[in-house]
């Protein structure tokens, strides 16, 4: 995997100094000592109150640095990636923050933490200092685990904790709820890929078709292998194992975490699928969904619960200084508004018969049919080949019409028209045929000729769409054509169209539409002016003297 960065053994200091350059607060500090001693601190903190200090490796952005403000962490210490922070580290932080109120240390339950942070914390009461530490081990992937790991559920104490100190609560009492939170929460995590660290050779052990149920937030493997499903299946997985260890009748708070890679569409849809499974009737605030703590670039997600009571629901929804911490919000089904009723317009034309302008459509429209795998194959040297299939789409719903359309009224043949094909026809292409005919029955609406309508029907495709001659689009055909149709008639149309898709074979590069991206010549004809030209041909041989 490819990575961002200068040196391996400065990706962290680097980092801190980033985050510090760009916080836009001067409430922020670091310690000096750098790169042994990685703290980030609280420049603006008050130490007659209780100091709230976490911390652990990197690689979990924006924890822990990112929760450093008002309302939350006092300091936050980090290791390299993945790596507990040294006893010194933390012991200098202690020093940094804390004063006669005391501090109390808030550590993931992993062996390096609680042995860096422990003895940090012994040594600190030997210099007089008054510590607390309180561990949290809120995940439940292995439910009969002596020692559960610390992962994304810790936060919440972190934001509860933070409250309470900055309320002006002493050390046993701040303490005391951290460790009454920390026994009331339960997390949960899936993802479809491990993650890879900068600098280091990263092997995938996932494959194509699985996923790993219950792993940590250090690449660690998970409990069990798990087979790639829809989001909806795996979320009522996760949700049966949290809902188990839940105090039924009592409300909870829902922390959705992404672990890194997760696109935000998707752990949009993630959160929906968990307000709609078994656990959204204990769910009363949510945080989230967004990064808060993640695994590098881990494809995967966490569910973190916490139960409420007053105390911890009014300091989950207290505002906080860092803009890292994504507010907790009552769960509200969505509002929906109706929609405006449009503007009655005219009235739609009933029916009517007209052999010629029948004859004239069924020809254009069986031609564009015919010409659905040509055109498909001309469109794939130049982007995803369905031009065929787009425009044979428009043309089948047009035949399904036919009967329904007022044929004797050529303005409001031409309207229904343009209404079929934005319906019918996907992509660009649809819009811009109907703007295309839209526009064309309104010109024949005010008196115009045929042709005329048609060059002003041109005009506004061109102007909303932006394609000119020599862009290579269908606009290099049906520009000459409709020109010569006003000029010289029929049969002269069908050739001015015919000669200008055959030059853009010739075109070096396309400067409109998907073709555009493409930077060389493609050699092979514009399947919209192909397109136009054969429509055109076809009505002239309709049409032709016998």
């Amino acid at each position: 995997m490819k990575h961002f960065f200068n040196r391996k053994d400065t990706i962290v200091t680097e980092a801190l100094d980033g985050f510090l350059a760009t916080a836009g607060s001067g409430t922020l500090a670091r310690l000096d000592g750098y790169p042994e001693i990685k703290v980030v601190l609280r420049a603006d903190w008050d130490k007659t109150k209780v100091a709230v200090v976490s911390g652990g490796g990197a690689g979990h952005e924006p924890s822990h640095a990112g929760f450093v403000g008002a309302g939350m962490l006092t300091a936050a210490v980090s290791g390299e990636i993945f790596a507990s922070p040294s006893v010194e580290a933390v012991l200098a932080a202690i020093r940094a923050t804390t004063g006669s109120a005391g501090c109390l240390l808030i550590v993931k339950n992993y062996t390096g933490d609680r042995l860096n942070f422990g003895l940090a914390a012994e040594k600190a009461r030997a210099e007089g200092l008054a510590v607390e530490m309180v561990i949290v081990s809120d995940d439940i992937a292995l439910p009969d685990i002596a020692q559960p790991r610390g992962v994304a559920g810790t936060l919440f104490v972190h934001k509860i904790a933070g409250h309470l100190s900055e309320a002006g609560h002493d050390l046993a009492s701040v303490a005391a709820a951290a460790r009454a939170a920390a026994k009331d929460i339960v997390s949960l995590g899936i993802s479809l890929s491990s993650c890879s660290i900068p600098g280091q050779a990263h092997e995938e052990r996932f494959g194509a078709e699985d996923g790993e149920l219950g792993l940590g937030i250090h690449g660690e493997p998970g409990v069990e292998r798990i087979a790639l499903q829809s989001a909806s299946s795996l979320v009522a997985i996760m949700a049966e194992r949290l809902a188990a260890r839940l105090d039924a009748g009592s409300r909870y708070a829902l922390l959705v975490n992404n672990l890194g890679s997760v696109p935000p569409l998707e752990m949009s849809l993630i959160a929906n699928a968990v307000l709609s499974s078994s656990l959204a009737k204990a769910v009363a605030l949510t945080i989230g969904p967004g990064h808060l703590m993640t695994a590098l670039n881990m494809n995967g997600f966490s569910l973190s619960l916490i139960k409420l009571d007053a105390e911890r629901e009014a300091a989950l929804l207290a505002p906080v200084g860092p803009p890292a911490w994504l507010p907790a919000k009552p769960v509200r089904q969505p509002v929906v508004i109706a929609m405006a009723k449009p503007a009655a317009g005219p009235a739609t034309k009933p029916a009517s018969r007209d052999a010629a302008a029948e004859r004239l459509i069924k020809a254009a429209c069986q031609r564009l049919i015919e010409l659905e795998e040509p055109l498909n194959a001309l469109d794939a040297k130049a982007g995803d080949g369905d031009t065929g299939s787009t425009v044979a789409t428009g043309a089948r719903s047009i035949l399904e019409r036919i009967d329904a359309l007022p044929l004797a009224d050529r303005a409001a043949t031409v309207a229904a028209i343009g209404d079929a094909l934005g319906t019918s026809m996907g992509g660009s292409s649809g819009v811009l045929l109907s703007i295309f005919f839209t526009a064309t029955a309104q010109t024949l609406g005010f008196g115009a000729t045929l042709p005329k309508a048609l060059l002003a029907g041109l005009d506004r495709m061109t102007f909303y769409g932006g394609a000119r001659i020599g862009d290579r689009t269908m606009v290099d055909a049906l520009e000459p054509a409709l020109k010569a149709l006003d000029a010289r008639g029929l049969e002269a149309a069908a050739s001015a169209a015919r000669h200008g898709a055959e030059a853009t074979v010739a075109m070096q590069k396309a400067k409109a539409g998907r073709s555009a991206y493409i930077g060389r010549q493609l050699d092979v004809a514009d399947p919209g002016a192909f397109a136009v030209a054969e429509v055109f041909a076809a009505v002239a041989a309709l049409f032709a003297p016998a």
